[in-house]
């Protein structure tokens, strides 16, 4: 009954803020030149993006980013590209906003401006269940890369030996493959993918030996009967290279449209939105901390 009564709240809550008159009509993009603000998303990243088999996409970010527009009055275009190509194209101009489970890292915020963060979620280790790797050490807690020097020096070194001429999947461009280089260039090989799910195949075939992707992903991946062998292993790694949190990238010159998206996400983020966004899609709440 709880879940149950969970579930209608989310839809209820949800509802208003997509159909509150207020914000409901799309106006014209005023604030923007006057054009229409085109989103970007990879559609292969569950549960923030994807695609049903009829083509349509879902998500948590499919009925976030429609919210966010109806708040802030504007027309909004939702596109799909590649991961490894979205900042290529917001940079090219062929896209004005990426929303793909995005992680604010510092590396990024070299090149893009980034959102207020609308949900924040770590990264695990995923392997077989009967692999000697579901053991890593650091079960149940919370590594803060950015916080914790020493605790993560410590599950480095104790990795290393475990982790010595195994081959380790990650997905392009992501902030996985930015820990996997930073911290264990050289101990394994890895083996690089356009999205988690190539990944999962290839791990359940014996092909790679271990996967590090985000937690809401997997919250989604292992309800799947076919990733029923898969377990997380290791602590939950967060911030540093994985960055403040799911954000929205723009081009660093974009500040005026980029104030009004932080005015939308911080004003769903008070309303509750993405409380009951993130028990929907992920399962849990992955609310950024105030």
């Amino acid at each position: 009954m709880k879940a149950k009564a969970t579930f209608a709240a989310a839809a209820s809550l949800l509802a208003a803020a997509l159909f509150n008159p207020s914000t409901a009509a799309f106006a014209s993009a005023d604030g923007h030149g006057g054009k229409t603000i085109t989103i970007a998303t990879e559609g292969a990243f569950r549960p923030y993006n994807f695609t049903n088999p009829d083509g349509s996409l879902a998500g948590y970010e499919i009925d976030y980013y429609k919210i966010l527009c109806a708040r802030m009055k504007v027309e909004c275009k939702l596109v799909v590209i590649p991961f490894n190509s979205l900042i290529p194209s917001l940079l090219s101009g062929k896209v004005d906003v990426l929303m793909s489970g995005l992680s604010a890292t510092p590396k990024r915020r070299e090149t893009i401006a980034f959102s207020a963060p609308y949900s924040a979620v770590g990264s695990r280790f995923v392997t077989l269940k009967s692999s000697p790797l579901a053991k890593l050490p650091g079960e149940g807690s919370v590594l803060w890369l950015d916080k914790d020097a020493a605790g993560l020096q410590r599950f480095i070194a104790a990795i290393k030996p475990q982790l010595a001429g195994k081959v380790i999947g990650v997905q392009t461009a992501s902030v996985a493959s930015a820990f996997i280089d930073k911290y264990l260039k050289g101990v394994a090989t890895v083996r690089e993918y356009k999205t988690p799910e190539e990944a999962d195949l290839d791990l359940l075939s014996g092909r790679i030996d271990i996967t590090l992707v985000s937690m809401s992903y997997m919250q989604g991946a292992s309800r799947k009967p076919a990733n029923a062998r898969l377990a997380m292993a290791g602590p939950q790694l967060s911030g540093g290279v994985f960055g403040a949190g799911a954000s929205l990238g723009l081009r660093k010159g974009d500040t005026a449209l980029l104030e009004r998206f932080d005015q939308a996400i911080k004003a769903t983020i008070a309303e509750g939105v993405t409380r009951q966004l993130s028990l929907q899609w992920i399962g849990f709440d992955t609310t950024p901390a105030p």
